[in-house]
Order: C-alpha cells, then structure tokens, then sequence
C-alpha cells in the first residue's frame, strides 16, 4: 500500500525527531551536528533542512513531543489523585528517573536553556513550551487553594528543576524525597496563604 506524500514527509519527521533525541541525551545540544542527527535518521542533511528550518527548530519538536508526554503524565496523576498526593507522585516520578537516560535529557534541557536565553524569539518559544508544561498544575493548584498560583507554580517549577540539575551533580544529597517535601512545604504555605487572604 502506498503511502501518501504527506504521511511520507511525516513519518521523516518523525524519524528526524527520535534520532535527534536520542543524539541530544547522548552527546548535548552543541555537540549534536544536523550532519549527524541524518545520519542517525538515515537521510541526507537536506531531508533535515527541508524539514526544519535550523538545528534549534529539531531541539524545539524534541522538546515538544517530550512536553506533551509530561502534560499527559501530570493530568493522569491530578485525575487519579487529589492535589497534594498527585504533586507528590510526580516529583517522585521524577526523581525516579536519575541514573537512566533521563539525566542526559536534562543535560541537553539545561544546556538549550542556556543557548535560547540571548536569543529573544528562540527564548520565547521556548517559554511558551516550557509554560504549558506547568499549565495543568496552575490549573489544579489553584482550584485546590482557590486563586491564581501561575507565579508560584513557575517557582516551585524551578525549584524542581534545580533539585534535579543538583541530583546531577549531587546525588547524594539530593534524594527521591527531598522535592516531595519541597513540594509539600509550597502547597502548605499557598493553602495558609489562601486561608489569610
């Protein structure tokens, strides 16, 4: 059966994409050329460019694809947990993927981070997918407390992250349990934060 030209340029894309990925948990951002990023999809750079525009733009569809599975995993955990049990379940989760291929992602996370700062249109991409990530733990945190939380979840978002860029480093200090308590120590004060207002 015959494929169509569309179905054909997409299932390229999607072979770009997972060989790019698994070349940025390996090697990093920089170090991952568009010459082997093909190579590992088996195609030519020209079948990359005629897809992405530059290297940032298949780091931004890696980046993507990897958002919209952690969207999935933190509306599953709010749909079969209450709140402060679902936080917990999934800083857990993240913490249970130290040691394994995840850290290299976060390696790569960090290091596009960087590179998209001194960027203004890059950055701005980049905090558009960086935000929907948080978007469905704003939504249930603030029903849970009763108001607005985006700010402090954007903070306790970014204390999670730098306790596991610390884990990557530090991994002795910085155990499964301590962004669980992190965690808990947030929504405490957003719910006596609420209780006062």
């Amino acid at each position: 059966m015959r494929i169509s030209r569309l179905e054909q340029q997409e299932q390229t894309r999607e072979r770009i994409v997972a060989a790019a990925d698994g070349l940025f948990v390996e090697r990093g951002f920089h170090a991952s050329s568009v010459g082997d990023i093909a190579a590992a999809a088996g195609f030519t750079k020209g079948a990359v460019y005629s897809n992405f525009a530059a290297k940032e733009d298949v780091f931004f569809a890696v980046y993507e694809r990897r958002a919209r599975r952690g969207v999935l995993e933190i509306e599953r955990a709010l749909a079969e947990l209450e709140v402060p049990d679902a936080l917990d379940a999934i800083s857990r989760a993240a913490a249970r993927r130290r040691g394994t291929a995840e850290d290299g992602w976060l390696a790569a996370f960090f290091e596009f981070w960087a590179h998209v700062i001194r960027r203004p249109a890059l950055r701005a991409r980049f905090a558009e997918i960086h935000l929907s990530v948080q978007a469905p733990l704003a939504e249930a945190v603030g029903a849970h407390v009763g108001r607005d939380v985006r700010a402090h979840v954007v903070a306790a978002y970014a204390m999670q992250l730098g306790l596991s860029l610390e884990r990557l480093t530090l991994p002795e200090l910085v155990d499964e349990d301590l962004g669980v308590r992190m965690g808990r120590l947030f929504l405490d004060q957003e719910l006596r934060d609420g209780a006062v207002g």
